[in-house]
């Protein structure tokens, strides 16, 4: 694996139940580091349960042991029940509060601002989406110290995670911060990295962790029968693939001096978000992510560059 440079960087897209994947990756690299990630990273940048695993590398946590929170919770937080056994007649399938509880044990009342500053200062950046302000947040340790209002980690972490028809918005407002742009938050570390934190790119390596990129199924057969409700599945997921391949070339174009590397691991198969019985499966995935990350094998779909079209003749 190449050296790091000076300044290390961290992101990690959204995903659920497979979170487990870039959990276990980031196990994979610290065994081959011989550090704990919270010793090698200074910036750490989340989305839903992205958030989940940034916020559990800058409270201390071990890749392994953040890994082990999902096989022991996943079961919990995603039970089936009567409410999502009968969805969408429901108004979501889950209930927040075994999340929230399990983070309250790891977190207790600590704030966003306490990361900002403990005795190794670390900036961690958490997306969520305000439906009543239709805008994406960017939630930041350092604002409660410019004056801001303190987020508590807690919530800050549930409003990243409630991903809209799994589980209830926080406070009525506060969904999952892939509603928009940033499922990958990629872009969102790079201009934290240079423009926030005054970091040089060209003394910075950013990492870029996905959770799985499953295969393209769909047949011409199977589109032609459609009815209305059957487009919701593969629309959702085209806006989601395209707005990760975006952020991910906004880094490559204008960061061009940043060490930028990107993995991610392509499935065998659909993965839903919400079944804890493929963890075992999505470990194994997770250990082939954080292989590809020891040897530098980063993500080949996003390394196609089109030929330019040729130049017109001069009209004269």
């Amino acid at each position: 694996m190449k050296p790091f440079r000076k300044h290390v960087a961290l992101a990690v897209d959204g995903g659920g139940i497979k979170g487990v994947i870039a959990s276990r990756a980031i196990a994979v690299l610290e065994e081959h580091l011989q550090i704990p990630a919270y010793e090698v990273f200074s910036l750490l940048a989340g989305t839903s349960t992205g958030a989940i695993i940034t916020t559990g590398i800058a409270t201390g946590l071990f890749g392994e042991e953040i890994h082990r929170l999902y096989c022991d919770l996943g079961p919990v937080i995603f039970k089936k029940t009567w409410r999502s056994t009968l969805w969408p007649l429901t108004r979501y399938r889950y209930p927040l509060e075994p999340l929230q509880e399990a983070l309250d044990d790891q977190m207790g009342g600590k704030t966003m601002g306490e990361f900002w500053t403990s005795d190794k200062p670390i900036d961690l950046v958490i997306t969520a989406f305000d439906l009543v302000e239709n805008k994406t947040l960017f939630i930041k340790p350092f604002k409660e110290s410019a004056g801001g209002d303190p987020w508590p980690v807690t919530k800050a972490v549930l409003a990243s995670s409630s991903v809209p028809s799994y589980f209830p918005p926080v406070e009525n407002r506060y969904v999952d911060g892939g509603v928009g742009s940033y499922h990958n938050p990629c872009y969102v570390a790079a201009y934290e990295a240079k423009f926030v934190l005054g970091w040089d790119p060209a003394e910075t390596t950013l990492i870029s962790l996905g959770t799985g990129r499953e295969p393209h199924t769909l047949q011409p057969q199977q589109i032609g029968k459609y009815y209305p409700w059957h487009w919701i599945g593969p629309v959702l997921g085209a806006f989601q693939e395209s707005s990760d391949d975006q952020q991910v070339h906004l880094v490559q174009t204008f960061f061009t001096e940043l060490d930028f590397r990107r993995f991610q691991v392509e499935l065998d198969g659909s993965y839903p978000m919400d079944e804890p019985e493929r963890i075992p499966d999505l470990t194994e995935f997770g250990d082939r992510l954080g292989e590809m990350i020891v040897a530098d094998q980063m993500d080949g779909a996003l390394g196609i560059r089109p030929k330019k079209a040729p130049l017109p003749d001069p009209v004269y």
